[in-house]
């Protein structure tokens, strides 16, 4: 009977004791997440602009051959530096030397007509003044001097255009540059005909920089050009390669395009940078950034505090009471790891920059300073 009443109360006692350690969990809530947040600051900052830019040579120059026969020596090594005059290609010169020996054996014996006329010229005109011969010997005589001087002079342009001839053997670069890869072998049968270039030569110091900009950027450039004050035009350019590393030499404006692109609404703009050791080479790719003016009192904060949702941006507000609140704003340009805030944000308001994902709109959070990484600074 005892046991049944200790089995009894046992029973009633231990859905109790359980019913009570679950209202006791329940009851302590979960701590609020930490995040870092950082204060919107204000100052006077630089405005940058970013293009992708492609890089070509100065002056490319297409090497043609501009007479028919067949290479037998190529005389530079690809890539290498080559100067004006230098000797790149040689075409088989026996035919056209062989040409060049008939047109001077042409002009000699046309120099030889043309001797022979004058004579006869100077023995016939005494006798014409004697009346020992008649008016159409004399005329005729006139007339064999002339022609020959005609065809003396028919030969010697003969002569010339062999000289050329024969002097387009030798293929020569027209440029100081760098000289790109042979398009042609020993013992191709080259010519004007040839629809492929033998090679190109291209002027890389300074190289020039394109950089497709838009209406609006061209507009504000010719402003700030006719203003006299910081611009594309203004040596505020710098160029940024493709590892990352920044160009150590400035850039300077060249030139605006004659036209601006109908399918892409952009004008074309060339930038020269001075490139002494050749490393910069037409055809690569970077990003071109200019310095296009100066904000005053710029709100910023740091760009990795906004977050993209539907096309608009956002930030995560930690208000006095460490609510958050999501709010949209309005993005301007860049400062280093900084963005510039227009619209949607007050000075001294704290963002999160470092858990967003932690925190949902109305949440409680635990707010700790922003600790820079000093590697993603850089």
């Amino acid at each position: 009977m005892i046991q049944k009443s200790i089995l009894l109360a046992f029973f009633i006692l231990f859905p109790l004791s359980l019913c009570g350690c679950g209202e006791e969990k329940a009851t302590a809530p979960p701590p609020p997440p930490e995040v870092e947040v950082v204060e919107a600051i204000q100052k006077d900052v630089p405005i940058e602009q970013e293009w992708v830019a492609t890089m070509d040579g100065l002056v490319n120059a297409t090497i043609l051959a501009q007479v028919e026969g067949y290479l037998i020596s190529q005389n530079y090594k690809e890539g290498d530096f080559v100067k004006i005059g230098n000797i790149l290609f040689e075409i088989d010169p026996k035919p056209f030397q062989a040409s060049l020996d008939e047109a001077k054996a042409v002009l000699a014996r046309q120099e030889a007509v043309l001797q022979t006329a004058r004579a006869t010229l100077e023995r016939i005109l005494p006798l014409a003044e004697a009346n020992a011969v008649s008016q159409k010997d004399k005329d005729d005589a006139i007339g064999m001097v002339k022609a020959a001087e005609a065809e003396v002079l028919a030969a010697r342009a003969g002569v010339r255009n062999a000289e050329l001839a024969l002097g387009f053997t030798k293929i020569k670069s027209p440029i100081d540059g760098i000289a790109g890869t042979a398009k042609a072998q020993i013992g191709d049968l080259v010519g004007p005909a040839q629809t492929h270039e033998l090679t190109m030569v291209s002027t890389v110091d300074p190289i020039k920089v394109y950089v497709p900009i838009s209406e609006r950027e061209y507009l504000e450039f010719v402003e700030n050009r006719q203003k006299k004050t910081e611009g594309p035009g203004k040596q505020q350019l710098t160029l940024f390669l493709a590892d990352g590393s920044r160009w150590p030499h400035r850039g300077r404006f060249a030139y605006a395009d004659r036209q601006v692109d109908p399918q892409t609404g952009t004008i074309r703009i060339a930038v020269l940078f001075p490139n002494p050791e050749r490393i910069l080479r037409p055809g690569q790719f970077a990003k071109l950034r200019a310095l296009i003016g100066t904000e005053e009192n710029a709100l910023l904060i740091p760009q990795r505090a906004v977050g993209e949702l539907q096309g608009g941006d956002q930030v995560a507000v930690v208000g006095k009471d460490n609510t958050v609140h999501t709010r949209n704003v309005t993005v301007g340009g860049q400062f280093e790891n900084l963005v510039l805030i227009r619209e949607g944000l007050k000075p001294g308001e704290r963002v999160v920059v470092e858990g967003t994902q932690k925190v949902k709109d109305g949440a409680k959070v635990n707010p700790k300073p922003y600790k820079e990484n000093t590697a993603e600074a850089r």
